[in-house]
């Protein structure tokens, strides 16, 4: 390709990217006269390209609203990230038609690379390992997705068929707040109507959403969608509550202890001794066996106020460390 070809793809480059460019602009990124600019946006003219010229003290130019360009124009930079997120997105769980979307995609950019860029993402492919293989498929059905990011954005009133981890299946009214992706799973908070609360499903469940009239006000404050996703699952109904008083920072609790796993709430401020004090901490479990590992790693001051179970199993921990430490 000749050096001036070169720059007028460049050219389109930029004005692809949005706003008015001005032609000193153009000229000082191309590293040529305005006057040869104004031969290249001929050239652009020419390819049927539309090219507006902006008169005035801000003017120069730009591509006419509502043009799309057939093609896609990456940098190299621009493109080596585009695979390496469809590279990266394959660990997830995609279903077949995802699968070889991604493929396809990835070998269309990959044709185009330049040929020592492409050689070393093929050994990165090569190299390349992850610590988790993918379940079965959750991803959720992209109308489904659409329909829900849409009524959150207009803040309309959505129409859902849910179906619950049991197998029950109800219809819901549903005010959507966001969508929030987490561990590799699509979940939708917002408030419930029949229920009147807010409520955390996950969209790979939901079928046949609807967009009702009328519209709905979110709360002014609160937590955004994702923190609210995260507190819904430390709150979720487990086998075991267990209540702790940890004295520390919340810094470092949630060190140990994230949103999605514990409720921490601070006790009296006028108990406060320094920057540490004491917080009442809430975790909703199934199995109590990873909590004493998790408190002896925390390395604060703690009590177990319930359940009775974990206080015993907090002291055979550290009576299995005792006789480690004492062992010859």
């Amino acid at each position: 390709m000749s050096r001036p070809t070169g720059r007028v793809l460049t050219l389109l480059e930029l004005l692809q990217s949005g706003g008015t460019r001005t032609v000193a602009e153009l000229a000082e990124r191309l590293g040529v006269e305005g006057r040869t600019v104004r031969r290249y946006v001929d050239q652009l003219l020419d390819l049927d390209v539309p090219v507006e010229s902006v008169r005035g003290r801000y003017g120069g130019y730009r591509l006419s609203p509502g043009y799309r360009l057939p093609p896609l124009m990456f940098g190299d930079d621009e493109a080596l990230a585009v695979l390496l997120g469809l590279l990266a997105g394959r660990r997830s769980a995609l279903t077949a038609a995802q699968r070889t979307a991604n493929e396809t995609a990835s070998a269309k950019i990959r044709r185009v690379l330049p040929r020592h860029l492409a050689a070393r993402l093929d050994a990165l492919a090569d190299a390349l390992h992850f610590t988790e293989r993918p379940g079965e498929p959750d991803t959720p059905d992209a109308a489904v997705l659409l329909s829900v990011a849409d009524a959150a954005l207009h803040r309309r009133p959505l129409s859902i068929r849910y179906t619950d981890r049991a197998g029950r299946r109800t219809e819901r009214t549903l005010h959507a707040y966001g969508i929030v992706a987490h561990a590799g799973r699509w979940y939708v908070t917002g408030k419930d109507e029949g229920l009147g609360e807010d409520r955390t499903f996950r969209l790979d469940r939901i079928t046949d959403p609807r967009v009702l009239p009328g519209s709905f006000v979110p709360p002014p404050d609160g937590p955004d969608p994702a923190r609210r996703v995260l507190s819904g699952f430390a709150s979720a109904a487990y086998e075991h509550e267990v209540v702790l008083r940890i004295h520390g920072t919340e810094e470092q609790i949630r060190a140990r202890l994230p949103v999605s796993v514990a409720h921490v709430e601070e006790y009296d401020r006028a108990e406060a001794d320094g920057a540490e004090r004491w917080f009442r901490v809430e975790v909703h479990v199934e199995r109590l066996d990873w909590l004493p590992g998790v408190l002896a790693t925390l390395d604060r001051p703690f009590a177990v106020d319930r359940p009775e179970e974990l206080r015993e199993a907090v002291v055979a921990l550290a009576d299995r460390l005792t006789a480690s430490a004492r062992r010859v």
